[in-house]
């Protein structure tokens, strides 16, 4: 019997299976794709992504080092920049394959290529079946992404208003024209998805260009990013895929008595900037962290909630602000985005506070006692300022 099976190989399930297999647990790793594979996603990994990694990334898997963000509304933009990276851009095929050949090191079991069909809690094990065999583990950590739905063993469906829709198409071009055209930076679009955005990475030797917005209000998506590719001079004739995008902040359940749930698969995503990387990497971690303690250490099973409350302390307040401020900005979006590119402040203020302090609280209670942003503030303001000040 394994002590821990993780189900996916993606960033969150080979940074469990790296902590797993770096603590002494008997682990396999269960994925269904065969790697590398590709993963719809902009591929913008943030510098807090990067410092939960405990080792460096070589430079071959770096596609582009970011510095500066631009932007956009209604045709008007501004410009914010760090003397430090704010993120760097990576292919999914060659990052998850690389974060899972250093799970892979420590001596973990990996399977590739073996779809899970069914997990069924037992008294005193979970039995996890497989296109192939099946395998018995004293816990299962559930890591499919936002795809699978193995999660809602764990907790109920999510809402059409409780997640969003990602498109996104990989345009090829010469570095040496996306370079120019875009120095380190990477551009965000306000105005183009309701709740969401459109964004323009500029990688190695091909532009990522996608939309997202919250699924209920996104009727046609497709069609919202072919126009967004038209008015941006960036060629549609190459393919188009899509994800689902969990709406972070919310509160969903993540572990019954001998199931973990981490990622995309609990729900943990940067509601505001839809990021989720990070995450994903961060809660894998915790999650094979805690399994590790009960199995070292033979703690009860309710010990299993260090996983929740290790994952609220490290980022989970934070997931719920960002939540808030999504709802602030897109509550009113033709004012408060006007506002935004109208007053360098308001972008400088978030790279500081936001993305180099990880502070959302402080950024929305400045961002609202400044900047006056519709007659409804005043409801605004007391809805979240009560929920800070609970924190």
């Amino acid at each position: 019997m394994y002590d821990l099976i993780i189900i996916g190989g993606g960033p969150s399930g080979a940074s469990a299976g790296r902590t797993a297999g770096k603590r002494g647990l008997l682990t396999l790793l269960l994925e269904k794709e065969k790697f590398p594979r590709y993963k719809p996603c902009g591929g913008a990994l943030s510098s807090y992504g990067l410092s939960c990694l405990d080792f460096e990334l070589p430079e071959s898997v770096i596609e582009r080092n970011i510095s500066k963000v631009r932007v956009h509304f209604r045709g008007h933009f501004v410009e914010g920049m760090k003397e430090t990276n704010l993120a760097i851009l990576i292919s999914r095929s060659v990052f998850d394959n690389f974060l899972l050949e250093k799970a892979r090191k420590t001596g973990i079991e990996v399977h590739t290529g073996e779809k899970v069909l069914d997990c069924i809690e037992k008294e005193d094990h979970v039995e996890v079946k497989t296109t192939d065999n099946t395998y018995l583990g004293r816990f299962v950590l559930i890591a499919e992404g936002s795809g699978g739905t193995l999660k809602y063993k764990v907790r109920s469906r999510d809402k059409r208003t409780e997640y969003g829709l990602g498109l996104v198409s990989e345009i090829p071009g010469d570095n040496e024209l996306i370079s120019n055209r875009f120095p380190s930076t990477i551009n965000i679009h306000f105005g183009i998805a309701q709740g969401g955005y459109g964004w323009i990475f500029p990688h190695t030797e091909y532009y990522s260009a996608g939309i997202m917005g919250t699924a209920q209000y996104l009727e046609n998506p497709k069609k919202v990013l072919l126009d967004f590719l038209q008015e941006n001079s960036l060629s549609s004739n190459f393919p188009i895929r899509s994800h689902i995008i969990p709406t972070g902040g919310i509160k969903r359940k993540i572990i019954s008595s001998r199931l973990l749930l981490s990622g995309d698969a609990a729900g943990f995503v940067d509601a505001f900037s839809g990021e989720g990387i990070s995450y994903a990497i961060r809660s894998g971690q915790l999650a094979a962290e805690t399994v590790a303690d009960l199995v070292m250490y033979s703690l009860k099973l309710s010990n299993l909630k260090a996983y929740e409350s290790g994952c609220r302390q490290e980022f989970g307040n934070y997931l719920v602000s960002s939540l808030k401020l999504k709802k602030i900005m897109h509550s009113f979006p033709e004012i408060s985005f006007k506002i935004a590119v109208g007053n360098k402040e308001i972008l400088d203020k978030y790279l500081d506070e936001v993305v180099t302090n990880r502070n959302y609280r402080d950024y929305i209670r400045w961002l609202l006692l400044n900047f006056c942003l519709a007659d409804p503030i005043s409801k605004i303001k007391s809805l979240t300022f009560e929920g800070i000040d609970k924190k």
